[in-house]
């Protein structure tokens, strides 16, 4: 890995010392830190996965303090557009270290461009996840990116290619397949304790499905410093700044930039539904809209269906999984119910949200090379399941995937509604 010993001591100034000792030159000792040699519990630097994080909004902020938590991780770094979340993000990582090494940057390029840094956490806006991530490895980096992992069903498929190509590991924040009370409920519809499965029901964030197309009034543009909106927009659409476009409320049900409530949600939950269907490699084939509110019912292959809507219980982003012998139903609380009761007789684990366990899989995964379970293959299967889902809702009617050809079967409106044209010089 690409480190320092210590934060004072370069690797270039530590291999020059080395060598004129080594050559009897005289030169002044060397002295290492005893921390940085992994003493009072922390890791030597040399065994420290370098991070840079990127987007550093409420929840990258909050991701980039779950990597902190972990002794072997050092984050070096930080990319934010707006200056504010700029300025206390590298406040948030100089303090957690206690010096003032972190630097802090505008455009992604200039920290993908640091060859020390070995992997990134992805947290900006949705539009830009895929992007990020396919520039992060092209730069040798490894990837934790947000859910979703892209904005349309072409650029999942880019992102898993990217990965492939150039041999990185990704894990998308979908947390939950390392959250117990999941985990457990996927494996009780994957164990066949269940029966065959009829439905598996994911929620989605709020009771219309869709996403709006407005465009605001032009306000005066930041100075640059402040908020740099050509970085903001990245690939998406050009239009003249309007702070609106950046409030989370707005963005993510605006389909330039998000996919509304059911890509905000069904990134985790539908992933869950995929996992418990064994489909990871693959994705429902016909969609249907089934009420005016947008919930969209879909077959898979095997005959069980994903019913996205909303109703459920149990807290944020709660799942149901129905067999012919019984059920499951969970969420974010923690709380699960089954029927029969007995299903819960072999109950080990420990519920609820953190996202810990998913954050120490990829950095295992990094020291290892081991795919994590939600890699961008797997990733890019649930979320282009939204995405038809979508599809279906923006055009008013029943859409029916090929997986084989991975396009629409004889609807070229469907497939154009795939991929979305790049703004200059962004490309995939």
């Amino acid at each position: 890995m690409n480190h320092e010993l210590g934060h004072s001591l370069s690797r270039r100034e530590f291999v020059r010392r080395s060598a004129a000792v080594a050559g009897g030159v005289l030169a002044a000792p060397l002295l290492v830190p005893a921390r940085a040699l992994g003493a009072d519990g922390g890791v030597p630097a040399n065994q420290r996965i370098v991070m840079g994080a990127i987007g550093i909004g409420g929840r990258g902020e909050y991701v980039m303090g779950a990597f902190m938590s972990h002794a072997d991780v050092q984050m070096v770094a930080v990319c934010e557009v707006q200056g504010e979340r700029r300025k206390n993000a590298k406040a948030a990582v100089d303090r957690h270290y206690g010096n003032h090494d972190c630097k802090a940057y505008t455009d992604l390029r200039e920290l993908l461009a640091r060859d020390d840094i070995d992997a990134v956490v992805i947290a900006t806006g949705d539009n830009w996840h895929a992007l990020a991530s396919i520039l992060a490895a092209r730069a040798g980096k490894d990837i934790y990116c947000e859910k979703p992992n892209c904005i349309t069903i072409a650029e999942g498929r880019a992102v898993a290619d990217t990965m492939r190509r150039f041999a990185r590991i990704y894990q998308c924040g979908t947390q939950r397949r390392n959250v117990g009370n999941f985990v457990f409920a996927a494996e009780l519809a994957r164990s066949g304790r269940l029966g065959r499965l009829k439905e598996l029901h994911a929620e989605k964030a709020g009771a219309q499905s869709g996403v709006n197309f407005a465009v605001m009034p032009p306000e005066s543009e930041p100075k640059r410093e402040d908020m740099d909106w050509d970085q903001w927009l990245g690939p998406a659409a050009w239009r003249p700044y309007n702070a609106q476009y950046h409030n989370r409320g707005f963005w993510a049900n605006h389909g330039d930039f998000s996919g509304g409530p059911i890509t905000e949600w069904g990134s985790h939950t539908v992933d869950m539904c995929q996992w418990a269907n064994d489909a990871d490699a693959t994705m429902p084939l016909q969609y249907e809209i089934m009420n005016d509110r947008g919930d969209v019912r879909a077959r898979y292959a095997n005959g069980a269906y994903l019913v996205i809507r909303s109703g459920l219980r149990f807290g944020s982003c709660p799942v149901r999984f129905e067999g012919e012998e019984g059920w499951v139903e969970t969420g974010d609380s923690g709380h699960i119910e089954t029927f029969p009761a007995s299903l819960l007789r072999d109950r080990q684990f420990r519920g609820g949200y953190p996202a810990d366990d998913h954050v120490r899989e990829f950095l295992d995964c990094v020291r290892t090379r081991k795919q994590p379970c939600a890699n961008a293959e797997v990733a890019r299967h649930s979320i282009s399941a939204c995405h038809a889902a979508n599809i279906a809702v923006r055009l008013g009617r029943p859409v029916t995937w090929d997986p084989d050809k991975e396009a629409f079967v004889g609807d070229d409106d469907a497939n154009r509604l795939c991929s979305r044209a790049y703004r200059q010089p962004w490309r995939l």
